[in-house]
């Protein structure tokens, strides 16, 4: 690939403010289409998007500078995304999740330090990576839903969402086809932007009342273990391990980057650990984001120095409520639609590594696929009560349930006889 500049080149001031820019535009966008996790006042919620941003901006930094050292975009982790609102949909305790991001950083670090992680790979078949892809999608179905249309909205706001969704995505979709240049990868924040506007000259635009909470807020009130949600969080933990090391492998192999296994322990093991700290400060954990291949592509520049700037700036930007609360105001619908538009590109992922790893040859494969995604949604959409309280949270938890079944499926039930 000819580029203008590789992983390691330096370049001109104004090169490196016009790129640096662009990955933080982008860098934005990735982070505000998940604040919406955020529980508690509105102040808490603001200072819940300050402390995303500021450990999502010093992952960036921190992976670049002595990480993986590649020009990769670093956000929350959309499994975990999944793990969080699974778990508050069972009615657990927000301390109790996020100590379960805690200790599935630590989890992650320790499989990277002793070296355990190349056989847990060994278990995720291409067929059970492809289940994964679409249990991500699948799950977050609901949550895009009531995105989409909120609970207490008005009937001209659900008749907005739903006209959003089918003209944006169409929109988005046709956008990201005919789009050229550092225009490709600006597909999500004109989306944002362009969005927001509209639904702001249509409806009411809104006023901040809540100031941030005070930094006596910036640690969990305590630590709380629950082996039930720690199971789910654990699964939910090597998906996102699954896809760092996708991440950092397809953009070293694009790249054409040599020493890859060194790269990829170091950037796992800095993933290990900053999830720790997410966990502890209450906040998603963070992970590489496999959209830099096309940013790259498009642009000509691989050079992970224009991220460094970047990063700073979303940790520099954490440190005013004010801008915070621009860049994280936006409308659920709109948020809604984006992230049909990103979990349609992830189900178009999983088709395309099916097809390209011949994963569904015969009808016994095809099975393997679908079961987990079916019996993923029974206990997704699962009435509560139904199963005992211990459990719930893992049993609630759609995509935890979906992975252990495909793991089942591929290696006991449905296990290939040349095996």
């Amino acid at each position: 690939m000819n580029l203008k500049y590789n992983v390691d080149d330096r370049m001109p001031a104004g090169q490196l403010a016009l790129y640096a820019i662009q990955w933080f535009v982008l860098c934005i966008a990735v982070v505000s289409t998940s604040v919406f996790v955020a529980q508690g006042s509105p102040a808490e919620k603001l200072f819940y998007s300050q402390k995303l941003f500021a450990v999502i901006g010093l992952t960036g930094f921190v992976q670049v500078v002595w990480g993986h050292r590649l020009p990769l975009v670093v956000g929350p982790a959309a499994v975990l995304l999944v793990g969080v609102l699974s778990s508050l949909a069972a009615e657990a305790e927000t301390t109790t999740i996020y100590s379960s991001i805690a200790i599935g950083g630590v989890l992650v670090s320790l499989l990277t330090i002793s070296g355990l992680m190349r056989y847990v790979q060994r278990i995720f078949t291409p067929r059970i990576i492809v289940v994964i892809l679409m249990l991500i999608a699948f799950t977050l179905a609901p949550t895009i839903t009531n995105l989409v249309f909120p609970a207490k909205a008005s009937h001209e706001v659900h008749i907005f969402g739903l006209l959003f969704a089918i003209v944006g995505v169409v929109v988005m979709v046709i956008l990201n086809r005919t789009l050229k240049g550092v225009a490709k990868s600006l597909v999500i924040p004109i989306a944002l932007v362009a969005g927001s506007v509209l639904y702001f000259t249509l409806f009411d635009t809104p006023t901040r009342t809540a100031s941030a909470a005070s930094l006596d807020k910036l640690l969990i009130s305590e630590f709380s273990a629950d082996w039930s949600l720690i199971v789910a969080f654990t699964i939910c933990y090597i998906a996102l391990v699954i896809n760092d090391i996708g991440s950092m492998g397809s953009l070293g192999a694009m790249l054409g980057i040599e020493d890859m296994e060194r790269r990829t322990k170091r950037g796992l093991g800095i993933t290990g650990a900053m999830n720790i700290l997410a966990g502890a400060v209450g906040v998603l954990g963070p992970v590489n984001y496999s959209m830099s291949p096309g940013v790259i592509a498009s642009t000509g520049c691989a050079s992970r120095y224009a991220l460094i700037p970047a990063s700073l700036l979303l940790v520099l930007s954490a440190l005013f409520p004010d801008v915070i609360w621009v860049l994280t105001a936006i409308p659920s619908p709109v948020i809604g639609v984006i992230l049909l538009f990103l979990m349609s590109t992830q189900l178009a992922a999983s088709f395309e590594m099916m097809h390209a790893k011949q994963a569904a040859t015969t009808f016994a494969d095809a099975l393997t696929l679908g079961l987990p995604v079916m019996v993923a949604m029974l206990f997704q959409l699962m009435p509560k009560g139904i199963a005992p309280e211990v459990i719930q949270p893992l049993v609630g938890n759609g995509f935890a349930i979906g992975v252990i079944t495909v793991i089942v499926m591929e290696h006991v039930i449905n296990r290939p006889k040349s095996r």
